[in-house]
């Protein structure tokens, strides 16, 4: 199990031409990495083929820019999975299909559990499919998947007070996912992340950088933080070079982090 304090401390981030070997002596770090990219932008689903037989699929889909496809690329050389465009060149997808390869990648997730509810939701019953491939089965309890997730939800309230020992590192994989670095109109920079549900989580991660306004929901059961205030965006950028970003965010908050300073 990874410890609290970062496993990258040893290394220079300074700049960006040390990236590349920070990850290749560091697959730990793009393993618990991936865990909170799952939780922000992939999938995990099991579907049957004409009812015949279950098929089992790991997938993360982006923006098809080179930033996105580069972090990808590095996550299937460690995780596993393979990389490919879609969506007539709009989109880039990392996805494993073979059930041999998903349940070997599974093994990143005992160690490294998700922290989204519906991931959770999601992980059990491809584990329960994995162990009972009857179709039948799948079919009578599919629209049962997410019949435990409220319960996740409040067994997950003080989440804050017991941080799991990887946090760091799946918060980074979560910003690349949810997190928004911007620039208003008015040219103040703010960033802000959200998540659906999962209040915990956002309610963490504001503890986490010690954010002083509180959570909002703005409709539905959609939870958010917006920060302005200066004292707190050093902080995250802080994190974020401790815990580098590696797509489409790193390239915003090297944006972000020239106007901020």
């Amino acid at each position: 199990m990874a410890s609290r304090g970062s496993i990258l401390s040893s290394l220079n981030l300074n700049n960006d031409h040390n990236v590349s070997d920070i990850f290749n002596k560091n697959n730990q770090y793009i393993k618990i990495f991936w865990v909170g990219l799952m939780d922000g932008d992939g999938s995990i689903q099991v579907n049957h083929w004409r009812k015949q037989s279950l098929q089992y699929r790991l997938i993360i889909k982006l923006s098809n820019i080179k930033s996105n496809y580069n972090m990808l690329i590095k996550v299937a050389k460690v995780v596993g999975g393979t990389v490919r465009i879609t969506g007539k060149g709009a989109d880039v997808i990392w996805v494993v299909n073979k059930k041999q390869e998903i349940e070997e990648i599974l093994k990143i997730y005992d160690t490294y559990p998700p922290l989204t509810s519906r991931k959770i939701c999601q992980l059990a019953f491809l584990k329960t499919c994995l162990v009972d491939t009857s179709v039948e089965t799948y079919l009578l309890h599919r629209k049962l998947k997410y019949d435990k997730q409220l319960t996740i939800i409040n067994s997950n309230f003080y989440l804050k007070k017991n941080l799991p020992s990887y946090f760091k590192e799946w918060l980074s994989g979560f910003i690349e996912a949810e997190g928004c670095f911007s620039i208003r109109k008015s040219n103040n920079p703010s960033f802000s992340i959200g998540q659906k549900d999962d209040f915990y989580l956002i309610d963490a991660i504001k503890q986490y950088f010690e954010v002083t306004n509180k959570l909002r929901n703005t409709y539905g059961k959609f939870y958010s933080i917006e920060i302005y205030k200066k004292e707190v965006l050093l902080k995250i950028i802080t994190h974020c070079t401790n815990y580098p970003l590696l797509g489409e965010k790193l390239e915003s908050l090297n944006k972000f982090n020239q106007k901020l300073l």
